[in-house]
């Protein structure tokens, strides 16, 4: 049963940076694992500021980009951000790596291929190991690398979460809070791992669990609508449908169409509107306390290390303490 737990959360263009450093104290105060912050340059504020201001504000919370790519930032500007990150926390720095779906479509770019995310990854621990390595033709070494920096790739498909077993030190399981989905999904990192001769405990792997915990259901629903709406229109480009999803399919391209990438995760968009109920709660969960404990431990029985929770804006800080106080002392048999 997993035992470890985070947040995962965007600093708003509405939100304050000052503020920043206020709500990772209580996050770290609340005894959560570990923050990932969401890497957005025109919809998010600066997520280096961003984990710059968490790393000198806390003491024990792990600090991560959930997730940066390799279009926007090449990865000697995202090497040396995160060696600062690490250096200002005294080694609780985190890279979550993505091939891009919001950040690098929202400037008429394309995500990584999977050869792309392979090269960036393999270039990206050499230079955390002071090694000099050779990116797209073009020799380089790190001057400030300290520390083999942990790297997280961002999975949903067969090909990438092939990749994270492969190369990768986590996974951060991206989809939806379905068991059946969930264990579809491992056992393409299982063949990664097999395939790269590693064992299972050579990678961590967070599940991304969206939850919304309030006693009106229908609220709660709507409280994670927007990223039931993400979920569905990223699902539009998966090569391999899991068995059982074709009947979504619809669904999927009516929200596609209608997506603005400027509101992503946006509580207000209006592409949420074709999202249905049932959606919703596939990919999501949304409810009570009892309810939501009841969905996130079957949820914990898959085989994943930990889970991370997205902070929706909106009572920020009752949300923490439900989390930390109501939900995970029950999920963790406590209560």
């Amino acid at each position: 049963m997993v035992s470890r737990f985070g947040i995962s959360r965007g600093v708003s263009p509405r939100e304050p940076l000052t503020k920043v450093a206020e709500m990772a104290t209580l996050i770290d105060d609340l005894g959560f694992e570990h923050v990932w912050y969401i890497d957005h340059q025109l919809g998010m504020k600066d997520i280096y500021a961003t984990m710059n201001m968490t790393a000198l504000a806390t003491k024990n919370l792990k600090i991560g980009t959930a997730v940066t790519n390799l279009k926007t930032r090449h990865p000697t500007v995202t090497a040396c951000g995160h060696a600062a990150v690490d250096e200002l926390s005294n080694g609780r720095a985190m890279l979550g790596l993505g091939a891009g779906w919001v950040a690098v479509n929202s400037i008429g770019q394309t995500p990584s291929k999977i050869s792309e995310l392979k090269d960036g990854i393999l270039a990206l621990k050499g230079m955390f190991r002071g090694d000099e390595v050779d990116y797209e033709g073009n020799k380089m070494r790190l001057a400030m690398a300290d520390r083999q920096i942990p790297i997280y790739l961002a999975v949903t498909q067969p090909r990438i979460l092939k990749l994270a077993g492969e190369v990768a030190d986590g996974a951060i399981l991206m989809g939806a809070a379905d068991v059946d989905l969930i264990n579809w999904q491992m056992e393409f990192i299982y063949q990664g791992l097999e395939a790269a001769g590693r064992d299972r405990s050579e990678i961590d792997i967070d599940f991304m669990c969206t939850t919304s915990v309030q006693d009106d259901q229908a609220l709660a629903l709507n409280d994670v609508r927007s990223w039931a709406a993400t979920q569905a229109a990223t699902f539009t480009e998966w090569k391999q449908i899991p068995p059982g999803w074709e009947k979504h399919k619809k669904l999927w391209d009516q929200v596609l169409e209608s997506y603005h990438f400027e509101n992503h995760l946006s509580l207000h968009a209006s592409h949420q509107g074709h999202v249905t109920d049932e959606w919703t709660q596939t990919v999501a969960i949304a409810g009570d306390v009892d309810y939501c404990v009841g969905r996130i431990k079957e949820v914990a029985k898959c085989d994943i290390d930990r889970i991370s929770f997205p902070l929706h804006s909106g009572g920020r800080q009752r949300r923490l303490e439900t989390f930390a106080n109501e939900v995970i002392p029950r999920v963790k048999g406590e209560k």
